[in-house]
């Protein structure tokens, strides 16, 4: 393994920012650390670096105990959040900078940088200054500059965050080349979990500076560990219902519950693809009102509320969305084709195959 956390915890005073966090990084993975702010992703990540000592566990690189070794002796490239470029320095010095330090020799450095601007897209821009870039090439200058080493591993801290929307869209295309290209054991820190999802090989997702899941895209995301996952990655419809007579009721919304005791209480999460709306009002079980409709592009997301307030929200093609003819305000059915039952807020989810609440034939349980 490149990278492996045992028991790692971090106080800041009476503050526990990481609590006992555990995973493994194998070599030449691209990992995520996706969490809310304060989750403690970000303080994982210097403590790989070096830049904050565990209060207590091990981190291991590539089979080395790292606690004491100091973070100019690590090997590992960190690319800041702000990209702290040095200002008075032109791109061609500060991607030499740290080889300086090392002190190489300088045509090893002049060969260095020059295969760094070619691999970046940078060449020509050598002799500019960071004021004198764009956000984007900016940030190409600062992980080239952590690269230039040869470090072992790359660490991010919420590299796009500074970027608007279409370079961020860019800069995660050409990470994922560059990845391809290097196979180099990279982390990244971010809140945004479009971009954990789309760039990386495998999520570790943090809250209140606990682990709550580590997978792969599809994993976190088909098969969230518990509550706070399903509702962090990705958009989540949760309903609370109430069991009579081995029934499970919300408003106008009815399910099996067969086994549980009158008054129980249980939550279902769903996700809003696994709603089916129609303007055919004989065609599903439950009826709503379109009450908004959001484009997303080729995707649109639209809102339901039944007569007892219940808000429920899908998601469809604008095709599908154009030939049923819906609008705002539009009278439809709709049915929930796929569910999952949840635990409590934090605790893990029911298991796939619930013995205690069993959705219909018809209907599946992943979310």
């Amino acid at each position: 393994m490149s990278i492996v956390l045992k028991n790692v915890s971090k106080q800041f005073g009476a503050v526990t920012a990481v609590k006992r966090v555990s995973f493994e990084v194998a070599e030449g993975e691209l990992v995520a650390l996706l969490g809310p702010s304060g989750g403690g992703k970000t303080t994982v990540l210097r403590m790989i670096a070096g830049l904050e000592l565990p209060t207590e566990g091990d981190i291991v690189i590539r089979g080395q105990r790292m606690n004491e070794i100091p973070v100019q002796q690590r090997n590992i490239g960190f690319v800041f959040q702000n990209y702290a470029l040095f200002k008075n320095m032109t791109v061609f010095r500060n991607i030499a900078f740290g080889l300086k330090v090392k002190k190489w020799k300088r045509r090893d450095i002049e060969a260095r940088v020059s295969e760094l601007l070619k691999l970046f897209g940078l060449e020509g821009l050598d002799h500019r200054y960071p004021h004198q870039l764009s956000g984007g090439q900016r940030q190409r200058v600062a992980i080239a500059r952590a690269l230039a080493p040869k470090p072992s591993v790359l660490l991010l801290d919420e590299p796009f965050g500074a970027v608007d929307a279409k370079i961020r869209q860019e800069l995660r295309e050409w990470l994922v080349r560059l990845h391809e290209d290097l196979n180099m054991t990279t982390l990244f820190v971010t809140h945004d979990q479009e971009e954990a999802m789309e760039v990386s090989n495998r999520i570790v997702i943090f809250s209140g500076g606990r682990l709550e899941q580590m997978g792969s895209p599809r994993e976190v995301y088909e098969n969230p560990a518990n509550e706070f996952v399903a509702r962090f990655v990705g958009v989540l419809n949760v309903l609370e219902l109430e069991v009579w007579g081995e029934t499970a009721t919300v408003g106008e919304i009815t399910l099996p519950a067969p086994g549980l005791p009158d008054g129980a209480r249980v939550r279902i999460g769903f996700r809003p693809y696994a709603v089916s709306i129609s303007t055919d009002l004989e065609r599903h079980p439950y009826l709503a009102t379109l009450r908004r409709t959001y484009f997303l592009g080729v995707m649109l997301r639209v809102e339901l509320e039944t007569d007892t307030g219940l808000v429920i929200r899908a998601r469809m093609t604008k095709e599908d969305y154009a030939q049923q003819g819906l609008a705002d305000g539009r009278r439809v059915s709709f049915q929930i084709r796929q569910y999952r039952v949840l635990a409590t807020e934090g605790g893990p989810l029911a298991p796939e195959e619930s013995a205690t609440f069993t959705p219909p034939p018809t209907l599946g349980e992943n979310i």
